[in-house]
């Protein structure tokens, strides 16, 4: 059966020293200190130890083909995004890493699907980068961020870059990034473990009450990581929002049940309950295999949980395995044969 990875994240194995290209700030470094190993490095700080696989296309096919994966969907490691930069230089580094992800689908156009970056912390010129990412480069739509610094996902900045994403039936796959409260969360892990959850909730929250959804009927809009905290909190949500309208349905008048079924989620929960849960929740038909490869916190190899599974029937075997991240996509499982 036809295997899609909805959620993997790819890097050039290379790239400009962008403080000296842009200016000092907070840049992202690749530094290569082993045979087939590199740091990311955050304004000289090492962020994150990797593998070639994050940045070697035939790494990527090799491991994919030892764990039944068909297809990955490719989309930047999110402390590339950037947000905090200026607009010009965001919008640069954008085009940088799309050219880059392009040319790797290009090269394997039967195993490899991306969503592309743009700098949403300048709306017109995110607009602009994510009308080419589509029309000129090919790619299925953009990841984003859980926030842009102080703008959740409802700031009216950011309304035209959704707007724009329904127009151009471009899928929107939101991935948690610059946690909150570090200040509070620099032990345990606790900004993967618990603030990514959390961001992801926040997020989902902000597209229903702030009313971007229910403005844009046609928005095909993603979550990763099983949508965070949002499916385990979602009996407190919706109580909420029945007992204070007067705080909860500000800008937007309808309960949160009218949008489960116009959100996608990936399957990344780590716990077959958590999974069942959003089946009930969503439905089969909008959740969908993802691994957050090639990390440590994501599943290997990609579908385990779902093969593990035996009370999955085949209809909904296959929507996790494929049928969910092609209709999220806008693609024909037949370009994949």
């Amino acid at each position: 059966m036809l295997a899609i990875d909805l959620h993997t994240h790819i890097l050039p194995e290379s790239w400009p020293d962008l403080a000296a290209r842009y200016g000092g700030g907070r840049w992202v470094s690749l530094e290569h200190h082993a045979p087939c190993r590199a740091r990311i490095m955050v304004d000289g700080n090492v962020f994150r130890e990797i593998d070639d696989n994050c940045w070697l296309p035939s790494r990527r096919l090799e491991e994919c083909d030892r764990d039944g994966v068909h297809v990955q969907v490719l989309s930047t490691v999110p402390v590339l995004f950037s947000y905090w930069a200026r607009a010009d230089h965001g919008h640069d580094w954008a085009r940088y890493l799309n050219d880059h992800l392009a040319g790797v689908v290009a090269s394997h156009p039967r195993r490899f699907i991306g969503l592309g970056t743009v700098p949403l912390q300048a709306p017109e010129l995110a607009v602009r980068e994510l009308t080419r990412c589509v029309t000129q480069l090919g790619l299925a739509g953009i990841q984003i961020g859980t926030h842009v610094g102080g703008w959740n996902l409802d700031h009216p900045a950011l309304f035209p870059v959704f707007e724009a994403a329904e127009q151009l039936g471009a899928a929107v796959f939101v991935h948690a990034w610059d946690m909150l409260a570090p200040e509070r969360m620099s032990k345990y892990w606790l900004p993967w473990v618990v603030g990514m959850p959390a961001e992801t909730s926040l997020a989902i929250c902000s597209v229903i009450f702030g009313g971007v959804l229910e403005r844009l009927p046609r928005l095909r809009i993603g979550f990763a990581h099983g949508g965070g905290a949002f499916s385990g909190t979602y009996g407190r949500i919706a109580h909420g929002f029945d007992v204070r309208p007067d705080l909860m349905a500000v800008d937007n008048p309808h309960p949160p049940a009218r949008y489960l079924t116009r959100l996608y989620v990936d399957a990344l929960t780590h716990d077959a309950d958590a999974l069942r849960l959003l089946l009930r929740l969503h439905g089969r038909d909008r959740v969908a295999m993802g691994s957050d490869y090639p990390f440590p916190l994501g599943e290997s190899p990609p579908g385990k949980l779902i093969a593990g599974m035996s009370d999955l029937d085949p209809a909904t075997r296959a929507r996790l395995l494929h049928g969910t991240a092609l209709e999220f996509l806008n693609r024909d499982a037949a370009e994949f044969q």
